[in-house]
């Protein structure tokens, strides 16, 4: 099993623990937290050992688990690589793109291994979908989410859309092309309502929207490619492929229709509901962690990719700087 520490106490953090300390794969060896408080009254609650030395932690340990605030991602990622840890660190994972790629070439020069956690790569309705991805020409992602102070302190296109950006890089093969966002602070003193059009070099067109203040949570991607519609819905754990093909003389059947133009012209339109296999999509991200690390195996989100969405959020961020609307 691999000894397993964390760093980081917060709200995400009491969960990795939960999961660590459950999971078949790892030991769970204690935790860190810069709030010595927190870390005892944790420590008191749960059973787990607190670390009040970073130092300590590492030093009975394989792999650190980073469940920190952004800000300390970097110092905590290069203490661990310097100790000869394996990391996993969550999205976004770093502050700055300078920051992301020392941690990436810290990794490279130890020969250690790095995963961020981009967990929506582990959600049950994208997995039952993404093999039937291909080659998208139109995205439209709504995550929406009601109000929580906690995550504020961050613009919401790194707090919330940032998952979505990481996605739709994983199923656009191609280099983004043009940007085009706005964003609108309400209660932040970051944007708090955000939207972006990406266009790629391989001319698939994405909109995405990301709201932090919302009456209602919703997470839903809707990917429309030649011959399918594809729909996504991350909180509710459905999917649902509508594919399309000419009809001639075929008759319909029970999850399909016939459709007729002007011209006689006849489609079948066919509904697939792929099983969507129930799981804890964080627990998955670490467990599949530890098997590239057991395995010595490419990890499913390497930091390559995590360094790809951040430079692609931070993007979204300076495009719309200078159009960014505040409420007064």
């Amino acid at each position: 099993m691999i000894k397993a520490g964390v760093a980081g106490a917060g709200h995400l953090g009491k969960i990795h623990l939960k999961l660590l300390n459950q999971s078949t794969q790892y030991n769970l060896v204690g935790f860190y937290d810069v709030d010595k408080d927190n870390g005892l009254r944790i420590e008191k609650e749960f059973g787990y050992k607190f670390y009040e030395n970073l130092d300590d932690l590492l030093g009975d340990i394989d792999m650190l688990d980073i469940v920190s605030p952004t800000l300390s991602h970097h110092n905590l990622a290069l203490k661990a690589i310097e100790e000869d840890k394996h990391i996993f660190i969550e999205k976004p994972i770093a502050h700055t793109l300078e920051e992301a790629r020392e941690i990436a070439s810290a990794l490279n020069q130890k020969g250690l291994k790095g995963q961020v956690g981009h967990v929506e790569r582990f959600n049950p309705a994208f997995l039952a979908v993404a093999d039937k991805i291909n080659q998208p020409l139109f995205i439209e992602t709504h995550r929406l989410a009601e109000f929580n102070p906690r995550g504020t302190d961050v613009p919401v296109v790194l707090d919330l859309m940032i998952h979505d950006l990481d996605i739709i890089l994983s199923i656009v093969n191609s280099p983004v092309k043009e940007i085009r966002s706005s964003g609108v602070n309400v209660i932040s003193d970051t944007p708090d309502i955000a939207n972006a059009r990406i266009v790629f070099e391989n001319g698939c067109v994405v909109n995405v929207t990301t709201s932090r203040i919302s009456m209602k949570n919703m997470r839903k991607t809707r990917v429309f490619q030649k011959d399918a519609y594809i729909s996504i819905d991350f909180l509710e754990k459905k999917s649902e492929v509508i594919r399309m093909e000419d009809a001639g003389e075929i008759e319909p059947d029970d999850f399909s229709m016939i459709l007729e133009n002007a011209e006689k012209k006849k489609k079948k339109i066919s509904f697939e509901y792929p099983k969507v296999e129930p799981n804890n999509a964080i627990l998955e991200e670490l467990e599949s962690f530890a098997h590239s690390i057991e395995k010595d195996e490419v990890v499913q989100v390497p930091i390559k990719d995590g360094i790809k969405a951040l430079k692609l959020a931070l993007d979204v961020i300076d495009n719309f700087a200078a159009t960014q609307i505040e409420f007064k």
